[in-house]
């Protein structure tokens, strides 16, 4: 992509980043502000959860930061490209050819193979893709026996797995990942998610992750946690028990704790 672009100041150390991140909705009596000023960069080969209350401006957050909605003010990058200097055309190659996108609903089309559901993105945009990356990733997510099955042939949470397969076929900077076990039951949401992980760490891609599951946010390296528009929390290594904690934290007079590691 020849777009030229505004540098973000810690591009080399951060896969995605928003910085003095603002987005409001609505005007006057009904104005909504989702962001607050929120500033946070995502590394390369991490997985970092993002949790907070309903509300806090969590899904708002992906959204901005992966170039699906727009912020108000204050910037997003992807590696050192500011996304709010792109216009739409520039926008939409810079997603196809950067970002990977996880969502609960599986979005598999019933009338592809897996194999074809894996490479639609690339096919749409006529590239030929990298064989032997594929081929590697066909093996991580498990599913070289599946391969000219149709989604209607699979499990719920192999259907997962094709979707993940696909979010990272073309070798994308940055894998944005909403609730992607909010579908599934916990055996294969506990598949999905050690998927994600162990992805991260084989091909040193990064993963972001929107989730209200604790247990669900306690396979990332990181989390993040949001409330009323404003990062207020991060805890490092996290544990199901750690971040249920925090998360009962929000509902007390004093939950308004300061950004820690």
């Amino acid at each position: 992509m020849t777009a030229t672009a505004r540098t973000a100041p810690s591009a080399a150390t951060t896969a995605a980043q928003v910085v003095d991140a603002v987005k409001v909705y609505g005007s006057g009596d009904t104005e909504v502000r989702a962001l607050d000023g929120v500033s946070i960069g995502f590394p390369p080969g991490r997985f970092t959860a993002i949790m907070g209350p309903s509300g806090s401006g969590k899904s708002t957050l992906m959204h901005c930061a992966a170039g699906l909605d727009t912020l108000t003010s204050g910037s997003a990058f992807v590696g050192g490209t500011d996304l709010g200097t792109l216009d739409d055309r520039r926008l939409t190659l810079l997603r196809r050819q950067r970002i990977g996108f996880v969502f609960q609903s599986f979005n598999l089309l019933p009338t592809l193979t897996v194999a074809e559901n894996i490479t639609l993105p690339m096919d749409l945009a006529g590239e030929r893709g990298d064989r032997e990356w594929l081929d590697a990733l066909i093996d991580t997510v498990g599913l070289r026996d599946r391969l000219h099955h149709r989604p209607s042939e699979l499990s719920g949470g192999q259907q997962q797995r094709v979707a993940v397969a696909r979010a990272f076929a073309g070798s994308p900077d940055v894998v944005f990942a909403d609730e992607p076990t909010g579908n599934l039951d916990s055996r294969a949401g506990d598949e999905v998610l050690r998927l994600l992980g162990r992805t991260v760490r084989e091909t040193s891609r990064t993963v972001v992750m929107v989730t209200h599951d604790p247990v669900a946010a306690a396979h990332a390296d990181e989390v993040v946690f949001l409330a009323d528009g404003r990062l207020v929390d991060r805890m490092q290594e996290p544990t199901a028990e750690r971040v249920l904690d925090r998360l009962k934290a929000f509902d007390a007079p004093s939950g308004r704790a300061g950004v820690s590691s």
